[in-house]
Formats: C-alpha cells, sequence, structure tokens
C-alpha cells in the first residue's frame, strides 16, 4: 500500500513508502563515514578570565565555565553538582599566583582592609610562587590543592564559620570526584581510592559542624544558600551520619516552609522515606 497515494497531483512521487520509521531502525549514519563522534575536551568548556588581585594588586589569569555549554546532571543526595563531560567544581576558586591569596569565586573579592593585613602577614609574606603557567586544565590533585590555600586563607582573615564549612563540603566533594574517577582495582589505585575516601569523610564531618554551628551564629542567605537549601543540605548530610533526629528536624522544616519550592519539598519527602526505610532496617 502507497500511504502517500494522492500526492501525485502535487508533483510528488512516493511510491512503494509503507514503512515510515524505516530510517530510524538504522544507525544513522555520521559526517565522518559512521565513525563515534568523539565527546568533547575539558578545556573545551573553559575561558581563561584575567582577574585583578584584592590583596596585592596584581593582573593574572583564572580559569572560568563557559556556562552556556555545560549540561546539568542530576546532583548526589546531598545536592553535589554534576554535569556531562566535565566537574565544574574544580573551577570554583580563583588563586594568585603572586601573593597566595587565594578563595572561592563568590568571595574572592569581598575582603576588608583588616583581612587583607592578615592574610599579608600570614599567607603572602611566606608565599613561594610556584612560577608555572595556568594549565589548560586542572585535575582534582591541583584543584584540591587551591581549596585547601582557599580554606587557609578563609581561617586566616577570621572568615565567617559557613564560608569555612562550604569549603570543606567543596573539598570533600572533590575527594568524592577523584575516588569516582579512579577506575583500576590494582592495588596502587585502591589504595589511592581508600585515601580520597577517607579525606572525603574527614572534610565532610568538618562541613556538617561547620553548617550546625552556622545555623545558630548566621544570618540567611548563607554561601548563596536560603534556609530550605541549607536545611536540606544539613539533612543530607545527617542522614549520611546516622543522625536521623537531626535529618528530621530539617525536613520538618523544609516541609512547613510556604516559600519552599516543590521541588526542595519532593527531595525532603524522597529524603525522609529512605530515613523510614534505614530505621525499620536497623531495628
Amino acid at each position: 500500500m502507497n500511504l502517500f497515494a494522492g500526492l501525485e497531483k502535487f508533483g510528488i512521487k512516493a511510491d512503494n513508502t509503507t514503512d515510515l520509521f524505516e530510517d530510524e531502525k538504522k544507525p544513522a549514519a555520521s559526517a565522518d563515514g559512521g565513525k563515534t563522534e568523539a565527546a568533547p575536551t575539558e578545556d573545551s568548556f573553559l575561558l581563561d578570565k584575567a582577574i585583578r588581585c584584592t590583596v596585592c594588586d596584581k593582573v593574572f589569569k583564572t580559569k572560568m565555565i563557559k556556562n552556556g555549554r555545560i549540561k546539568r546532571l542530576e546532583p548526589d543526595l546531598d545536592l553535589r553538582p554534576r554535569f556531562e563531560y566535565i566537574d565544574t567544581l574544580k573551577y570554583d576558586v580563583a588563586s594568585c599566583p603572586y601573593c597566595g591569596y587565594t578563595a572561592m569565586n563568590r568571595y574572592f573579592e569581598h575582603v576588608t582592609s583588616g583581612q587583607i593585613k592578615l592574610i599579608k602577614e600570614q599567607v603572602c609574606a611566606n608565599f613561594k610562587p610556584t612560577g608555572s603557567d595556568e594549565p589548560a586544565v586542572l585535575d582534582y590533585d591541583q584543584a584540591i590543592e587551591r581549596y585547601k590555600l582557599a580554606l587557609f586563607n578563609t581561617i586566616v582573615k577570621k572568615g565567617k564559620t559557613s564560608e569555612k564549612a562550604y569549603s570543606c563540603l567543596k573539598l570533600s566533594w572533590l575527594y568524592r570526584g577523584k575516588a569516582e574517577e579512579l577506575k583500576g582495582t590494582d592495588p596502587e589505585t585502591l589504595k589511592k581510592k581508600k585515601e580520597a575516601k577517607e579525606q572525603e569523610e574527614a572534610f565532610y564531618q568538618q562541613a556538617y559542624e561547620g553548617f550546625m554551628k552556622a545555623m545558630s551564629t548566621e544570618m540567611f542567605p548563607m554561601c548563596g544558600m536560603d534556609q530550605c537549601t541549607v536545611d536540606y543540605l544539613l539533612a543530607a548530610m545527617a542522614y549520611h551520619f546516622k543522625k536521623y533526629d537531626v535529618a528530621s528536624k530539617c525536613i520538618s522544616r523544609i516541609q512547613a516552609t510556604p516559600s519552599a519550592s516543590k521541588k526542595m519539598k519532593d527531595r525532603a519527602y524522597d529524603l525522609k522515606e529512605k530515613i523510614v526505610a534505614e530505621i525499620k532496617n536497623s531495628k
């Protein structure tokens, strides 16, 4: 049967067209003769941006994400962001190669004269410039080094508890990413993976304690997050540490907040179900 009978009057010949979806059953031929298209490289999502150091006033280049190019994936239970082909967490720190001042991008320009004095005395005075150019991409070890330097700067400048907690949280996420990247099963790889998981746990504990303290001493927004987001984050972290009473209280606050988004309330409900299941299984 010719499904397109009657189109002849328009000058269209579509004889023997009986299967509308025949082409869809065949693998689509690519422009390179059928070869699989290569995944984009990490550097294709990055650009160099020149910024001025708030402490020493020198200009240096740092890597920034081309936000229009990245594809967001489903985050982890604790809201760790995930993107296709790149871990954007690695590029959320600016580090001056001249004086050592380092901070997460959201905090880099926001330092007082008193904090600059402290950083110059306790960081810049002892800093040894590496002298190397900005790498095309950062591996996890390089990103972790920068976050640790950012955390140290935060402690030196007597930054907020939430800023220190947020640095610890991102460090734990970076160690998680590093562990996921280690695919081998040889003894050396397994050892590195074990070390990464131990470091993830240590920084995660610090982050949890820091955010718990910040909840009672600071105002919102906190590190750019509203109260519902911080409540959910704490609930997820408390769930990880099997502190189900703390997690339940945080979830209850989210569910009782009229301004909480439906997506956040759905996440809180799903987490509550996990907690209930864990409690039942532990009995």
